[in-house]
């Protein structure tokens, strides 16, 4: 993979265990756009744009997708986790909080692969999603949020997140076919 990348596809807590509150809500979601994560992720890695996961350490606190993805695996999360798995080529990062340049080592990734563009997929769209946008365009990346990539536990809170991060933070909220890279 080119080290260098104008653009990279960040994923964001797509690897889940789906228990807590409004969980199995949020799973329903989450599966229905996981498809479209993974559809624009096979698109992107043929253009050699870096793929970022971003996730919940789930009290592990190791950056070992392959311990995550077996601590989170359950009948609501086995067919996203199944479908999203990590690639060896891509990246693999735990985030304490909400954001995913909070405490993490993103931004020291994204500066050394030359990445300007962002292209935010995952769950929740009103939380994590929200929140790394927000830090993202704090920093001055340029942002896409794909609408059918995002997932929210409430489809009104994930539209009002849609609309704000394209209001706000100028983000290209356009459906994943309509990205243009």
């Amino acid at each position: 993979m080119d080290k260098k990348a104008a653009c990279a596809l960040l994923i964001i807590d797509m690897i889940n265990n789906f228990d807590f509150k409004h969980g199995e809500t949020l799973a329903a979601e989450a599966k229905t756009v996981s498809q479209n994560i993974y559809t624009l992720k096979k698109k992107l890695q043929k253009q050699n744009v870096p793929v970022v996961y971003i996730n919940d350490h789930y009290k592990l606190w190791q950056a070992d997708f392959q311990k995550i993805s077996e601590t989170c695996t359950n009948e609501r999360s086995k067919p996203i986790i199944d479908q999203l798995y990590p690639d060896d080529t891509d990246y693999f990062l735990i985030k304490p909080m909400h954001s995913a340049f909070y405490g993490t080592a993103l931004n020291v990734l994204l500066d050394h692969l030359q990445v300007k563009h962002l292209i935010l997929t995952g769950i929740a769209g009103n939380i994590c999603v929200l929140f790394s946008a927000n830090d993202a365009y704090m920093r001055g990346y340029q942002l896409s949020v794909p609408a059918d990539c995002v997932a929210s536990n409430d489809k009104h809170d994930n539209e009002y997140a849609l609309r704000m991060m394209k209001n706000v933070l100028q983000a290209d909220t356009t459906a994943s076919s309509q990205l243009k890279i």
